[in-house]
């Protein structure tokens, strides 16, 4: 199985989403600093994961969800209001 997943910083509140085969082990990975893009933003929460069969579906949805390029979208995907 593959995972797209949206992670929330704690501190800044910011959103990140990716894609991976295992969820737990790639968000410690963003929460050691070990990617350069979230080192910043640390700690990281998951706070939505899909389920895909296929690599390849996964980073389709995982790029549809990215080139909303809005919080709005992401937090009504999600179904919150934070």
């Amino acid at each position: 199985m593959y995972f797209v997943y949206i992670l929330e910083s704690d501190p800044s509140g910011r959103l990140y989403v990716g894609s991976t085969q295992d969820v737990e082990a790639r968000v410690a990975r963003h929460n050691e600093g070990r990617s350069k893009s979230t080192k910043s933003h640390r700690p990281w929460t998951v706070i939505y994961t899909e389920a895909f069969e296929t690599r390849s579906d996964a980073m389709k949805r995982e790029l549809h969800i990215k080139s909303w390029k809005s919080r709005r979208y992401i937090l009504e995907l999600i179904g919150t209001s934070r």
